[in-house]
C-alpha cells in the first residue's frame, strides 16, 4: 500500500471518528439511559448513524435491518478477502460474543461485506464459519451494499490493480446494534474482546 493510499484511509478514519464525536456531542446525557456504558461521554436524541437496509443472506435470502436485528449485535463491514484487518477483527468480535454467552447473554455478530462482486452468499457463509458459528453474513447488489454503507457512516473503496485480486481500502469501526432501538454505539480497533463484552453487556442490562 503506498503513502498516500495510507495517508487517505488515515484521513479517512479520522472523518469518522469526529462525526461519531459530533453525534456524541449531540446528545443530553439526562436523557440516554446507556450514558454510563459508553467509553466516552454523551448525551440523547435521534442516532444519525444506522438505518433500514436490503441485503442477500448466506443462504441467497434477501432480508431487512428488522430481519437481521432481531437481538443485541456486534456489527462489522469489511471483505473476506482483506489480507488481515478484517480477519482480525471479525475474529475479536466473535470472541467477544463468546465471552457473552458465557456470561448467559443473547446477542450475536454480522458481517457485511462491501466487496460483493467476489463476496457471493456461499463465500460469506465459508468466511463466517471460521469465526462463530451463528455469525451472520451480508452482501448484496452494489447498490445494496452502498445504501447499507451509507447508513452507517462507512468507507470503502476499491484500489486501483489486478482485477481479480484487488483490495478494498475501508474504515474499521465495528458498531452495536439493538433491534427497536438501532445503533447506541462503536468500537475501535483496540478495544479488546473483554471490554467490549463487559460494554455490550452494560447496554443490554440498561436496556432491561
Amino acid at each position: 500500500m503506498s503513502v498516500k493510499t495510507i495517508a487517505i484511509s488515515v484521513g479517512v478514519v479520522l472523518v469518522a471518528v469526529i462525526g461519531a464525536t459530533a453525534w456524541y456531542a449531540t446528545q443530553s446525557t439526562g436523557d440516554d439511559a446507556f450514558a454510563q456504558c459508553r467509553a466516552a461521554a454523551v448525551s440523547g436524541g435521534a442516532a444519525a448513524i444506522g438505518g433500514p437496509f436490503e441485503l442477500v443472506n448466506e443462504d441467497g435470502v434477501t432480508v431487512t435491518d428488522q430481519d437481521v436485528f432481531t437481538k443485541p449485535t456486534i456489527l462489522y463491514f469489511g471483505y473476506t478477502f482483506c489480507p488481515d484487518v478484517c480477519p482480525l477483527d471479525n475474529m475479536r468480535n466473535a470472541d467477544a460474543l463468546r465471552l457473552l454467552e458465557e456470561r448467559g447473554y443473547d446477542a450475536q455478530t454480522a458481517f457485511i461485506s462491501i466487496d460483493p462482486e467476489r463476496d457471493t452468499p456461499e463465500v460469506m457463509k465459508e468466511f463466517t464459519s471460521l469465526f462463530h458459528e451463528d455469525m451472520i453474513g451480508l452482501t448484496g447488489t452494489p447498490e445494496q451494499v452502498k445504501a447499507a454503507s451509507t447508513a452507517y457512516k462507512t468507507y470503502y473503496k476499491m484500489q486501483d490493480g489486478d482485477p481479480e485480486y484487488y483490495l478494498v481500502d475501508h474504515s474499521t469501526f465495528t458498531y452495536l446494534v439493538f433491534p427497536e432501538i438501532g445503533f447506541v454505539d462503536f468500537f475501535k480497533r483496540d478495544d479488546t474482546p473483554e471490554q467490549m463484552a463487559d460494554r455490550v453487556a452494560c447496554f443490554i442490562d440498561a436496556a432491561g
